[in-house]
């Protein structure tokens, strides 16, 4: 380390990604980075770095840290990342802290590499549909998160980063009863929901002397800076976009469990549901439970309706509700692992990919909200069922972007709030729905005030 009146420098190695490279890749991968990934790059890497930061404002940590930089450097014995004016607290005593070594090499990794996983000749018959989701499954290969020696074991866990003390700690409590069972954990790797049911299952992890445990955060590059990855991650993945970071959790899953939360964890209920309902998925098992604690139990109650409202009671087929009972969720969860490695058995399907799930080109190619993505989205009932459930989880994907993520939080204060329409029933559940997460304070950190980005005619 080294630090000038001005600026301080610390230099430091890659971990767990990027540390054996030929010089001929350390040359590539320096002029990648310096070009039009740099400012993509910076921004990821003071997000890795900010973890455990009290904001959740893509746009204010930016904003906190405008002299911030990463530069990468080769070494012939491998390459160097220099960061110049990082936060301090990625470090103790000069030396950065090993697991923020591992998360910033991961983001190097997935955002430099990535991209040309796509680009193979291999892959150049298949559908558009069949090319994203084998792109998909070569990110998680090369960050080596599939395993095909691992029996079906990982949970994930969906929910938000801005819920209360006691649902924070019965995340805990969950999380503990799926380790004690031997289950890994997957979440969207940020704080709240995504923090503590890997907490809670390092205990019983630790009590089983289990030290290959998975504790697997998946993110993408705009919630990122909002939601930086906690610190027990230890395998972290960048996807490309909100997209292919949903198609990832539904392949990887055995289980799904989703906790308390605001407009994206709505976003991935609805993105589930809507799978779950296409026709060539109705015989595959996957078991979601929705869990909170007794003070939750209204949450819930809203979700559910909502579902009910829009979707229908068909919908609600493909979620079961366990209110305060943290050993019941985990049993629920392992009976169902185990019906899953029967079936995955029985039709030669891999335990660690979900290859047989049946995922709609429309589900896959990102949506951008923007005023005039958001006016036009179908919020009616003239339509199936699955692809209403896709449109509403592009109307809650446009109000997470809105709330957290730079570009959108840049586009409401120049253009003022997102406009949505949709048919009157459509429109009353959905309006109900969100100032019931507002008024939970469920839009943002209970520290803020909430104002909303968007606005909702019929």
């Amino acid at each position: 380390m080294s630090r000038g009146s001005v600026q301080s420098v610390y230099e430091v190695s890659p971990e767990s990604s990027l540390e054996l490279l030929s010089v001929n890749e350390m040359h590539w991968l320096i002029k990648q980075s310096e070009g039009e990934l740099h400012e993509l790059i910076r921004r990821c890497v003071l997000a890795v770095l900010n973890s455990g930061s009290n904001i959740d404002n893509a746009k204010e940590i930016l904003d906190k840290y405008k002299d911030f930089d990463v530069k990468i450097s080769w070494q012939r014995r491998g390459i160097r990342f220099k960061l110049i004016n990082p936060p301090t607290e990625a470090f103790v005593d000069g030396e950065m802290i090993y697991g923020m070594r591992e998360h910033l090499s991961a983001v190097v990794r997935d955002l430099v590499y990535s991209p040309n996983l796509f680009i193979t000749n291999d892959n150049q018959e298949l559908s558009e549909g069949t090319r994203i989701s084998d792109f998909i499954f070569r990110i998680l290969r090369n960050a080596e998160t599939v395993s095909p020696a691992r029996r079906p074991n990982l949970v994930v866990c969906w929910g938000g980063h801005s819920i209360s003390e006691k649902e924070y700690k019965y995340t805990k409590k969950v999380g503990y009863e799926m380790g004690l069972r031997g289950l890994d954990i997957c979440t969207g790797c940020g704080p709240g929901v995504m923090k503590g049911p890997m907490k809670g299952a390092t205990i019983s992890h630790a009590k089983h002397r289990n030290t290959n445990a998975l504790y697997l955060g998946i993110t993408e590059p705009g919630i990122i800076a909002s939601e930086p990855p906690n610190p027990i991650v230890n395998h972290l993945v960048i996807m490309p976009d909100i997209e292919k970071r949903l198609e990832a959790f539904v392949r990887l899953a055995h289980s799904i469990v989703i906790f308390p939360g605001g407009v994206g964890t709505a976003e991935e209920l609805l993105y589930l549901i809507g799978i779950l309902l296409h026709p060539d998925n109705q015989s595959i098992p996957m078991q979601v439970i929705l869990t909170g604690p007794k003070s939750s139990e209204d949450y819930f109650t809203q979700l559910d309706q909502f579902v009910r409202d829009t979707l229908g009671d068909e919908a609600t087929n493909y979620y079961k509700i366990i209110i305060d009972d943290p050993c019941k969720v985990a049993q629920t969860v392992k009976r169902s692992i185990d019906e899953v490695t029967e079936f995955r058995i029985a039709n030669n399907d891999s335990f660690h990919f979900n290859w047989r799930l049946k995922v709609g080109e429309s589900w896959q190619l990102p949506f951008e909200p923007t005023h005039q993505s958001m006016s036009e989205l179908n919020l009616s009932k003239d339509q199936p069922t699955h692809e209403l459930a896709l449109n509403l989880r592009k109307a809650f994907s446009g109000i997470v972007t809105g709330n957290v993520k730079p570009d959108g939080v840049a586009q409401i204060e120049q253009h003022g709030p997102f406009i949505l329409r949709g048919s009157k029933e459509i429109s009353s559940s959905l309006n109900k729905l969100l100032e019931g997460f507002i008024a939970a304070k469920r839009m943002t950190l209970p520290t803020r005030e909430y104002v909303p980005c968007y606005k909702i005619e019929q």
